[in-house]
């Protein structure tokens, strides 16, 4: 039996499709204000790529309840899950996605022992970056080449609006655009690791970097420094919600 894991995020809506503890596939396309019409896609992929007529179903994400699933399961916990598969025996993990950013505590087996979620603002999440690239007039995709020989500049504003604006000051006053997109950068990721010491992690202890950001070397490297610990990422970060619904399916269902 196939299981198929879906995440739908505010960004995009990413799914994996597992034969047994196998992956088999994976895709990612934009939500683009649609979740319910881009988790059917994703679904409906995986069954014409491969010829499936039945599936199991596991859902997550903003949009988790939007289609009919076999299973549902909260984010975190398939966060958890996920996080366990990429890298075993992790217990710390740091999740940036589009609309909110995650820091979790795991026991070593992938189950949750703590966390703290900020979603009420989008300061420290993809959609800060990608707003503030907006307005340097560059791709969030060229963010590591264009920030790869910046000096930091300080960004005061936390506040999406008010961080635009102070922005187009700096850009304004003869600011270098690439050091002002390295100072977003460690705007951020000083806010996330001052979400992140709230857990009381054990110092040193290497952290999984997950979510769309962590496809960034640069943003790894400069959140590093933050948080004092290892950044580990991996090829499949930002499936990392979908893979733990799948894995909770294969195991429950």
């Amino acid at each position: 039996m196939y299981t198929i894991g879906l995440d739908s995020g505010s960004t995009t809506t990413k799914g994996v499709l597992f034969s047994a503890d196998q992956l088999v596939d994976r895709y990612l396309i934009p939500t683009a204000g649609n979740p319910r019409g881009a988790m059917t896609e994703v679904v409906d992929y995986f069954k014409d790529q491969h010829g499936l007529s039945q599936v199991k179903l596991v859902t997550t994400g903003y949009g988790r309840k939007l289609i009919p699933a076999d299973l549902v399961v909260t984010e975190i916990t398939c966060h958890g899950k996920g996080a366990e598969y990429l890298l075993p025996g992790v217990t710390q993990v740091i999740d940036i996605g589009g609309q909110d950013c995650k820091a979790i505590q795991l026991n070593g087996k992938g189950s949750v022992t703590e966390f703290s979620m900020n979603d009420r603002c989008a300061a420290g999440t993809g959609r800060f970056v990608e707003v503030m690239m907006r307005t340097l007039g560059e791709e969030i995709a060229d963010l590591d080449t264009f920030v790869q020989a910046a000096t930091p500049i300080t960004i005061n504003s936390m506040c999406t609006v008010f961080a635009e604006s102070e922005v187009i000051s700096l850009i304004s006053k003869g600011e270098e655009r690439a050091d002002i997109a390295l100072g977003v950068l460690h705007s951020i990721a000083q806010r996330i690791s001052s979400q992140y010491s709230k857990l009381r992690p054990k110092r040193g202890e290497t952290i999984l970097f997950t979510g769309g950001l962590s496809k960034s070397t640069a943003f790894s490297e400069v959140l590093a420094h933050y948080v004092l610990a290892p950044v580990q990422t991996d090829e499949l970060s930002q499936f990392a919600g979908a893979i733990g619904a799948a894995q909770i399916g294969i195991k429950k269902l």
